[in-house]
């Protein structure tokens, strides 16, 4: 849970959007692999990312996979093409095999400052946030869908990842 959580904000930004991460009928489904994220993560586009409004150059994590019990590096490097105002928000889904664990709309300015930054976004940003992930984490496999938008329901990026324990 931790290690989603810290996710979020990092997924955005470059995102890799620090880790608090709703279905609704109008929301992306879940890839494999066509549209994968640069950089050493088990990250996935939904769709094609030149119709998002964040172009994320790379995310990066140390160890890639994540190993439990072990801290968790993450760098992102991405550019807001347009500005991200208040009110933005992150559609999260988290799945532990085919059990919903979350399912919820978090505030992305919110999640952002897990980050040290703060609304509006706008242009090329970099983020680096270390966690420890718990060693109690169950075996099995995970996954996560970010799907995020403007206030005025422009998405911004669509993330998902798939990461076993």
């Amino acid at each position: 849970m931790k290690f989603i959580l810290t996710l979020a904000p990092l997924f955005l930004s470059s995102l890799a959007a620090s880790k608090s991460f709703l279905f609704a009928a109008n929301q992306q489904t879940l890839v494999d692999g066509d549209f994968s994220v640069p950089g050493e993560n088990p990250l996935n586009f939904c769709n094609d990312p030149d119709s998002y409004s964040l172009t994320i150059d790379n995310v990066d994590l140390e160890p890639n996979p994540p190993k439990k019990g072990k801290e968790l590096l993450i760098k992102a490097r991405g550019n807001f093409t347009e500005k991200v105002e208040q009110d933005a928000y992150i559609n999260l889904s988290v799945k532990y095999g085919l059990i919903t664990l979350i399912h919820t709309k978090a505030d992305l300015c919110e999640q952002m400052k897990q980050v040290d930054e703060e609304c509006p976004l706008n242009g090329a940003k970099v983020f680096t946030k270390s966690v420890t992930l718990p060693k109690e984490i169950p075996p099995g496999a995970y996954s996560v869908l970010a799907d995020v938008y403007t206030k005025t329901g422009r998405q911004i990026t669509c993330l998902e990842a798939k990461v076993h324990f």
